[in-house]
């Protein structure tokens, strides 16, 4: 039972330090549609969505304006295209058709131009992996994720190999916008089936025909808690994030278990992960810097991040029987303007970042790098992030934009949410006969827990 008194408790958190619901994600599952002709798959796909979703920003804005709770996005996700577009030639026909359904029923993304090719890839997986590019070249609200490695499976590097090419024909494809389309790609291992969050969500083949889960954030309520206890022990920093988590999770089962009453569709998780926006006083980076950091990415930026990541899951684990998603923190450099900042500083770059995903969220996340960055170095990039997801039984992601005509030092503007990107170095070194061995690397000896 959540009471009035509770939502009353975090009103000051949502008027002065940026709580908010930050997405309802309806998920939907296509399996049903399934078809050999494409046509009549493209008309099934839309029907099912426009007929699911159709209430879906209506019962949003009703929840936000009688709660008084923010809640920035609806959206929508959808089972991995792949697995519904087995038996037509041109996927790309698909993926119109779930953009079209993201206009019709006014949601702000769609996600699920997906696969899942941990292991190897079907002729569907691979048709649809080099349709991206031209998928979201032609789209305004769709996302695409592929799975390229799991601890129970390893890496397969012939799907990695492929989309460090697939990520810079998609910048090419992108350029007038600097390259837009790869902030709506990411490349996952171990990706979970109920993620609210863009761009990584799809509705998973384990979940049911519908369920909604919601995914908050409010990393300005954690930065003011920590201010009270400044120069106090960890323990008593760990101790005041795990009670702030608990209050925001809070707020997000209410709004959950209210939409899922109002839509008529089962609940599915609260995602609590403290993901960041470009305004200022929603920065990850200026919690950890209220622990002691001068700035972040400096020495002992890791660690804190690990004490963070962790009292957030352990206060939210405690609010709702439903946690799931990705919860924790996320370090998305264009989205969070403390890291802005540090990476202009040349304190914050990318093997510092790549250490942080080792306790974060998920990883890599909106990093703008080189335009002229080759495919092969992109592919390795993907492999490193992979590698620690695999070896950590975590889930890790690779967000990068080769961002078009652009070197070192540039900046590439996205607005909104994506925010505004400083383009950082990548090693210069070649990775490219390491990547194009290909084949698989095994999984760790810790997957055989049969």
């Amino acid at each position: 039972m959540i009471h009035t008194s509770e939502i009353l408790e975090t009103l000051r958190m949502i008027d002065h330090q940026k709580l908010d619901v930050r997405t309802i994600t309806m998920g939907i599952s296509l399996l049903s549609c399934v078809t050999d002709d494409e046509h009549v798959l493209a008309v099934r796909v839309y029907d099912m969505i426009a007929r699911r979703a159709e209430r879906l920003v209506e019962v949003g804005r009703a929840i936000e304006s009688e709660f008084g709770i923010p809640i920035v996005n609806k959206r929508i996700s959808v089972t991995p295209a792949a697995l519904i577009t087995g038996a037509i030639r041109n996927p790309v026909i698909v993926a119109r058709a779930l953009d079209r359904a993201a206009d019709t029923t006014g949601v702000d993304f769609i996600g699920g131009y997906s696969a899942l090719v941990q292991k190897d890839m079907t002729q569907a997986d691979e048709r649809l992996i080099r349709s991206i590019p031209e998928a979201l070249a032609t789209t305004r609200f769709l996302c695409s994720s592929i799975n390229v490695g799991s601890t129970r499976s390893g890496i397969n590097m012939n799907a990695v190999r492929l989309m460090g090419e697939v990520i810079l024909q998609t910048a090419e494809r992108t350029a007038e916008q600097s390259g837009l389309g790869c902030a709506k790609l990411v490349v996952f291992c171990n990706a979970v089936e109920d993620n609210p969050f863009m761009a990584g969500a799809f509705h998973g083949p384990g979940e049911g025909d519908c369920a909604v889960s919601v995914g908050v954030s409010g990393p300005g309520v954690v930065k003011a808690a920590l201010e009270h206890v400044k120069d106090k022990p960890f323990d008593e920093v760990a101790e005041t994030v795990k009670r702030t988590a608990f209050h925001i999770t809070r707020v997000g089962q209410l709004v959950a278990l209210e939409a899922s009453r109002r839509l008529d569709a089962p609940f599915g998780i609260v995602d609590l992960s403290l993901a960041p926006t470009p305004a200022v006083g929603d920065s990850v980076a200026a919690i950890l810097e209220e622990m002691g950091l001068e700035t972040c990415g400096t020495h002992g930026t890791t660690a804190a991040l690990a004490l963070l990541n962790d009292a957030v899951k352990k206060g939210g684990v405690m609010a709702s029987s439903h946690v799931g998603g990705l919860s924790g923190a996320f370090i998305p450099l264009s989205e969070d303007i403390g890291m802005i900042r540090a990476a202009e500083k040349g304190t914050l770059c990318l093997d510092k970042l790549e250490a942080m995903t080792c306790v974060c969220s998920v990883g890599l996340d909106m990093i703008a790098i080189p335009g002229d960055t080759p495919a092969e170095t992109i592919a390795a990039i993907i492999a490193d992030e992979a590698a620690i997801g695999m070896v950590n039984n975590k889930t890790t992601a690779v967000r990068v934009i080769p961002a078009p005509g652009t070197k070192v030092g540039d900046s590439v503007e996205f607005g909104g949410l994506l925010g505004r990107a400083p383009v950082i170095p990548v090693h210069k070194e070649s990775a490219e006969a390491f990547i194009r061995r290909g084949g698989r690397i095994p999984a760790p000896l810790h997957s055989l827990k049969n």
